[in-house]
């Protein structure tokens, strides 16, 4: 037969403790020395560049990532002009970049502006036939949505 461990001693109410919201007397990892990351759902979509709408070829120009409880929508825009070229010799390039800036702006700027994030995402994600068109929404869980957006866009913009 084996004996308990002897218990721990009651804290002493003189000493402060160390985090008000974990109990005196916890033994357990402390979370005031490496607090748990929080994660939470976002969602993302392509901005892709469709020079020729009838064929449906498409270069990747951007990502827009949103997150409701990080109150996060952020949108990373860069056309290369190459990958545009070599799909549509004839694409006018500068129509292309201003269609681009204009979609980029509607993230902060404009007439949505004062509209929630939510409904500025759905807007922007939004199907259209158009040269500057989203691709579908996907979603995902993170600690940190701007890093994922970064991450997103190194991936499936520049890659």
């Amino acid at each position: 037969m084996t004996t308990p461990p002897p218990a721990a001693p009651p804290p002493d109410p003189a000493i402060p403790h160390p985090n008000p919201t974990t109990p005196p007397g916890h033994t357990g990892p402390s979370s005031h020395i490496n607090p748990p990351r929080r994660t939470e759902v976002f969602e993302y979509a392509l901005v892709r560049v469709v020079p020729r709408v009838e064929r449906g070829e498409a270069v990747n120009a951007g990502v827009i990532v949103y997150s409701k409880p990080f109150r996060f929508l952020g949108c990373r825009i860069e056309l290369d002009e190459a990958r545009l070229l070599a799909l549509a010799p004839a694409a006018d390039v500068a129509a292309v970049r201003a269609a681009l800036a204009a979609f980029e702006r509607a993230c902060t700027e404009g007439p949505l502006a004062d509209r929630p994030l939510g409904e500025r995402f759905r807007w922007l994600t939004a199907p259209r036939s158009a040269i500057v068109q989203p691709g579908p929404v996907h979603g995902g869980i993170t600690a940190n949505p701007s890093a994922e957006l970064d991450r997103l866009f190194a991936r499936l913009v520049r890659a």
